[in-house]
């Protein structure tokens, strides 16, 4: 087991191993797993100031995140993590609205529809039809920010290429946690993270990555943004992990929007690990989110 110098980032690591399957035992199925996530994220609960309001946009159902001190024409627009495969408002709830509630945003998480029983491109259609179905409230993109964690973060640039490929407003940032961009799952962080890299394994995400496309191809950029043309996207802020396997994605992915001539800021994380700002009980987290926060704030006025 690795030397954490974050002694909170330390007993996180023991928690999970203390429920980890052996590598032979059979995998839980997915109902159990997605089960596992939504009870970890509601293991704090959100503010009391935020109400927390059910809704669909475009068909696709969603929440609707309003903190007290949220002002009129401020949005986040929310894409969980989670492989395509598990997470959803559930889980994600209490970091989006911490989020919200610090960015004096309101926030909207979008329940996309989730493999394998869904596979590519729903996750994709789901976000698009959403985002229409947001404008079409009447929020304003030059206030709104897209923000996405891991599976939700590629998913955030890919809903971004396609809003501008098919004429509509573009948000005015995109904030992206340890976002998952390419689906090949092939890059150097996988060697040498492995050992670091307590949340995801090779063998976890390959699975994610074969229950969301089948057979479908993996480079296809709707699916892994990596490989999309990223020219004329809002500027994007970076947070990754400095032991997380999905270290490259992050990196590559800030080197292919820089030679698009997109404004990124890429911040690396040292002795963090893979959606850090996702635990609440880590401090980390919460200086994460400060930080996010107050770049959300710049963006969107």
């Amino acid at each position: 087991m690795p030397t954490w110098r974050d002694p909170e980032v330390a007993a996180l690591q023991t928690a999970f191993a203390a429920l980890a399957l052996p590598p032979d035992a059979p995998r839980p199925p997915w109902s159990e797993r997605r089960a596992g996530i939504d009870a970890m994220g509601a293991a704090v609960p959100p503010s009391e100031s935020c109400v927390v309001e059910p809704m669909t946009l475009g068909g696709v159902a969603a929440e609707k995140i309003a903190p007290s001190n949220a002002l009129a024409d401020r949005t986040i627009f929310y894409l969980h993590g989670g492989g395509y495969c598990v997470g959803g408002c559930a889980s994600h709830r209490t970091m989006v609205a911490r989020m919200a509630e610090q960015a004096q945003a309101t926030a909207f998480v979008i329940d996309y529809r989730l493999a394998p029983e869904h596979r590519f491109p729903a996750a994709h259609d789901d976000a698009l039809a959403a985002w229409r179905a947001v404008l079409a409230l009447g929020r304003d993109p030059a206030h709104t920010v897209f923000a996405g964690d891991s599976a939700g973060g590629g998913l955030s640039v890919a809903c971004a290429v396609a809003a501008r490929d098919a004429g509509l407003p573009l948000p005015a940032g995109l904030h992206l946690i340890s976002p998952w961009v390419n689906l090949t799952n092939a890059s150097p962080a996988y060697a040498a993270k492995a050992e670091t890299d307590f949340i995801i394994t090779q063998q976890g995400i390959d699975e994610f990555a074969e229950g969301y496309m089948g057979a479908g191809d993996r480079r296809d950029p709707k699916a892994s943004s990596l490989f999309a043309n990223l020219a004329g996207l809002p500027p994007m802020l970076i947070q990754v992990g400095s032991e997380e396997v999905l270290l490259s994605d992050s990196t590559q992915l800030a080197e292919a929007a820089g030679l698009a001539q997109v404004d990124v800021t890429l911040r690396i994380w040292p002795d963090m690990i893979h959606i850090w700002p996702f635990f609440a009980m880590l401090g980390a987290s919460g200086r994460a989110i400060a930080e996010s926060t107050a770049w959300i704030k710049a963006r969107v006025g």
